[in-house]
């Protein structure tokens, strides 16, 4: 699927502007990084390692060109020698069994199956059997202790909500789709879109297959992960339920169920997220993530251990002031493995029950590919060797292995590619806020860059807002580097992984400060030697968006700007977003028709008035947590105004799967390449930098 306009650009190229066409078809190897290089990576992800720590088996994300999506298949790695073996050319979270025997993973069951289903494979053997049939795609597995169940949360289909009827329908007539009928606060959610009837339950299912048991009912959704007590008679989960269920937005609890009789327990009640719980070995804990919910826009995850029944909770990090991601227990029940965001890279941690905290890895890395968000997942044998996803800037995320003080990487997916491109060196800069604080900033630079000579720039903005940006690899950063601009990624204020105090700056007050941040670090890269004062430019996406419009609103210093699935009114973003109920709950202290000012004033549609600066504008057209609407919104706005726009919309794009199809990303990146390329100066036209630090302020 093609990446198209949807509005015609009716605006002129300025006289100035640097022409750079469409390049013709390579007619050799090329060492640039192009959109086509999209379709050559490889991702690592979910790595897990065997009872016994000798093998691991993860999941690696490929592009298919043909189908121009990402296909995940499994593979095995030895741990001692690093030799590779596939797995299963299709299927995703795969789990050991505990006596390391046989690996459970969800695939495909056929266009009989209606969807993914479980199989397990017995690896002496190599076979593989199908265990479940039940349509709803198995999420969340977990083996019994003793290896002879598996547990999964699957959707339960249910009824649709009707009022009325239509008349009755003549045999053979074609009538019209029957009404649709909303009746709930959460309607639809992006990426799946509007919700259909039904719900998410936990179920239980023999190792060696037939018919699985549901043991939790209601109109609730119950979640993952699922953890066993030693014993195999109770499972633990989270889930929010009771009466008002349907009006909570972070308030689930940690459950345990009898596996037997099906009878449930609360074992946590306040007022705030408590979840992913996780059983002690030893059978005598319970830990799990969750926070006080104090309605700010960011709190800490805090890592909690109770009793067998999660009584007598206490913080295991509350000093750390890190938000924890994932925590596991090490074998012995005396610690836990945890992993957090710190100053913009994701670490793993031992963390002991007194709270002492011991750092031992430092390059994690996420799966993503477009853009450089934290992230990454890891696993630990019984022996407390860890499996996990690491690398930087260099190339996506790779399998790695730490052991005995030591971390040693286990795959180089992408080396024959890398190899062959020329890639954009990244590097950090000082930036210093102009009230002192000081933020982190990352600077990527074309390939072949002479020391010294000074590159159009643009500066990306992450989203969030509450989210962090960090030296990870990145197919956008590459994409303008490729294209001749230095790209500038920072931490502003309101980032996580620099404490909850650093990320409520922008609490009840975003857009603020954060603009100032972002400028000082356009600034630093100017004073660095790299920037061209005369030739910036500004993108960002979701929260990024929010300031790229915001930036523009604020000052002429751009020569272009791409705003990327933006929130440009407050008011109908809080009343179109797919979870209703929070916006007005956590980022404002009242509700929209309570106190309208208060949205509007940090609406960037605000500002338009004061907007001269070209401003494409780009969004899914399935995206329901920033609606289309608000994008179009932006466009109407700038288009009466007479500012030059273009409306871009990605075909099937919801929020978060914005570039999840290659060829969608490869084409978004140059459209907004093209789009600044049509403002860019050539170099030869550059003034001095001492010119233009602040030139250009709007009044």
């Amino acid at each position: 699927m093609r990446l198209t306009l949807a509005l015609t650009l009716l605006v002129a190229t300025p006289a100035t502007a640097q022409q750079q066409p469409n390049a013709a078809p390579a007619a050799g190897p090329t060492r640039a990084f192009t959109g086509a290089d999209l379709f050559s990576l490889s991702i690592a992800s979910d790595p897990q390692i065997s009872p016994d720590g000798r093998t691991i088996v993860y999941v690696r994300r490929t592009a298919d060109v043909m189908t121009d999506r990402m296909q995940s298949s499994l593979w095995l790695i030895d741990v001692a020698s690093g030799r590779q073996s596939p797995f299963a050319a299709q299927g995703a979270s795969p789990r050991w069994s505990p006596d390391g025997t046989r690996i459970a993973y969800a695939a495909s069951g056929g266009a009989d199956a209606g969807g993914s289903q479980l199989f397990v494979r017995w690896l002496a053997t190599g076979a593989s059997a199908r265990v479940t049939g039940f349509p709803g795609d198995p999420q969340a597995l977990a083996w019994s202790p003793d290896g002879t169940r598996l547990a999964y949360v699957a959707t339960v289909a249910g009824e649709a909500t009707t009022l009325g009827k239509a008349p009755a329908k003549p045999d053979g007539a074609t009538w019209a789709e029957p009404l649709t009928v909303i009746d709930r606060v959460n309607y639809r959610n992006d990426g799946p879109g509007y919700v259909k009837p039904g719900r998410d339950h936990l179920f239980v299912v023999a190792a060696e297959g037939g018919a699985a048991r549901q043991l939790t009912f209601g109109a609730f959704d119950d979640g993952g992960p699922l953890s066993w007590t030693p014993d195999g008679r109770e499972i633990v989960f989270a889930a929010i339920r009771g009466p008002d269920a349907e009006r909570q937005v972070m308030n689930s609890d940690v459950i345990a169920i009898d596996v037997a009789s099906g009878a449930m327990r609360t074992l946590t009640n306040r007022d705030g997220p408590d979840g992913q719980p996780r059983v002690s070995p030893d059978g005598a804990r319970i830990a799990w993530l969750g926070f006080d919910d104090k309605r700010r826009s960011y709190e800490n995850t805090q890592l909690y251990v109770g009793d067998r029944q999660a009584a007598a909770p206490r913080s295991l990090t509350a000093s750390l002031d890190r938000g924890i991601e994932e925590a596991i227990w090490a074998p012995d029940s005396r610690s836990l493995y945890a992993s957090y965001d710190d100053r913009g890279q994701r670490r793993i941690a031992r963390i002991a029950l007194d709270g002492r905290t011991t750092s031992l890895i430092d390059n994690v890395q996420g799966d993503g590919l477009d853009r450089p968000y934290t992230g990454g997942e890891f696993s630990v044998s019984k022996g407390g060797t860890i499996a996990y996803t690491g690398g930087d800037a260099g190339a996506p995320a790779d399998v790695w292995v730490w052991n005995g003080g030591k971390a040693r990487r286990l795959t180089r997916l992408n080396a024959v590619l890398t190899d062959a491109k020329a890639l954009a060196p990244v590097r950090k800069i000082v930036v210093t806020a102009p009230d002192g604080r000081p933020i982190d900033a990352w600077l990527a630079t074309p390939p072949g860059r002479t020391a010294g000579q000074r590159m159009p720039l643009i500066l990306e903005i992450h989203g969030g807002p509450n989210s962090a940006y960090g030296p990870s690899f990145a197919t956008d950063v590459q994409l303008y580097a490729a294209a001749g601009y230095a790209v500038l990624w920072t931490n502003p204020r309101g980032s996580t992984s620099y404490g909850a105090e650093f990320a409520n700056l922008i609490d009840k007050n975003y857009p603020s400060a954060d603009y100032d941040d972002l400028l000082a670090a356009v600034d630093a890269a100017i004073a660095d030697g790299t920037a061209d004062p005369d030739n910036l430019f500004v993108t960002g996406g979701s929260g990024g968006g929010v300031l790229t419009a915001w930036i523009v609103g604020k000052t002429n210093r751009f020569k272009a700007a791409a705003t990327q699935k933006p929130v440009i009114n407050w008011v109908s973003e809080a009343l179109t977003m797919d979870n209703t109920l929070f916006t007005s709950r956590y980022w404002f202290s009242k509700l929209p028709w309570e106190d309208p000012m208060s949205y509007w004033n940090r609406s960037p549609l605000s500002l338009v008035g004061n907007v001269k600066t070209p401003t494409l504008v780009v969004v899914g057209s399935d995206d329901y947590r920033t609606p289309v609407s608000e994008s179009e919104q932006y466009y109407a706005a700038l288009q009466i105004r007479g500012v030059p726009t273009a409306l871009v919309k990605v075909p099937g794009a919801s929020h978060g799967g914005f570039t999840a199809r290659p060829s969608q990303s490869a084409a978004k990146a140059s459209a907004i390449v093209a789009w600044f390329d049509r403002y860019r100066l050539p170099a030869a036209a550059a003034t001095p930098a001492a010119t233009a630090a602040n030139a250009g302020q709007a009044k």
